[in-house]
């Protein structure tokens, strides 16, 4: 048996089971992850997709993706790579690249205006070696690496990565513990702490998906948005107001069709609320 640090359940993993991610597994005593470079997902998708408005616009990225996911959304996009009863197929069907596959892609794409590689579609962190092992040699080759995360993994995961991520998108999905402990099964501190230490080094956008009944306040947006205003750089300066917020639309899916979607009328009402904090605030899925 051996404890995975990743993130904060510390999960004490035996001898060839998994983690609550699904993927950590432990192998003569060591935590390793099972999916490393298993890829479920390659795409050559808009930056923008991501949602990253102000990187490099108007440009592609190589998005890749595997399988696991150490949150449990009810909402789920991806839920046939996350956590769903449908991930065994997924795994079956994975196929297995190296990083040096991926960098090579990421190269050969560059004609068609590739930039890099994005690690997204399921939860990156939960194989974080894989993202460094590739991210070194696609930033050695002069490409950009994005990172599409939920955000909670521990700073050392972090530190790990940092040196070769250009860019993040980070959800903050909601701004209070009761949201991320009860439905997502998550941290919400954790997830602040790593924003606050990602801004530090690289280009930052945070995504928030407003779910009816649950985080579509006027006062939840403020709390949330005032908290990004503050965020300080390396230097201590205040750069908070000038990271971008995605303000996405919620569509019922996967175990939570027990409600509407999101009013349009309601996001740009939150909008509204955000840009009273932030400089640069989008909507998604309108």
């Amino acid at each position: 048996m051996a404890e995975c640090r990743v993130c904060y359940r510390h999960c004490n993993i035996p001898e060839g089971g998994n983690g609550f991610c699904g993927v950590r597994t432990c192998r003569d005593g060591v935590v390793v992850p099972e999916n490393y470079g298993r890829v479920t997902a390659l795409a050559l998708d808009p930056i923008e997709k991501k949602p990253l408005h102000r990187f490099h616009p108007g440009s592609y990225i190589l998005s890749v993706g595997s399988y696991g996911c150490n949150l449990r959304c009810p909402f789920c996009q991806n839920y046939e790579i996350s956590w769903s009863e449908e991930i065994e197929d997924r795994k079956a069907d994975s196929e297995y690249m190296t990083p040096e596959t991926v960098a090579d892609a990421a190269e050969f794409y560059r004609s068609r205006g590739n930039i890099g590689v994005a690690f997204t579609y399921n939860e990156p962190l939960v194989c974080y070696e894989f993202v460094r092992d590739t991210a070194k040699l696609v930033a050695e080759r002069g490409m950009k690496n994005v990172l599409v995360s939920n955000g909670m993994a521990e700073l050392s995961v972090l530190e790990e990565i940092g040196p070769y991520i250009h860019a993040m998108n980070i959800d903050l999905k909601g701004f209070t513990d009761g949201y991320y402990r009860d439905l997502l099964k998550g941290d919400r501190r954790m997830v602040m702490d790593f924003i606050r230490e990602a801004v530090k080094h690289c280009h930052v956008e945070l995504t928030t998906l407003i779910i009816p009944g649950e985080n579509d306040t006027p006062e939840e947006m403020d709390a949330l948005s005032s908290w990004i205003s503050e965020l300080q750089d390396g230097d201590g300066n205040r750069i908070g107001r000038e990271i971008p917020l995605h303000i996405s639309r919620f569509f019922p899916r996967f175990k939570m069709t027990d409600r509407d979607a999101t009013s349009v009328k309601l996001i740009y009402r939150l909008k509204e609320t955000a840009e009273k904090h932030l400089k640069y605030v989008y909507t998604g899925n309108c």
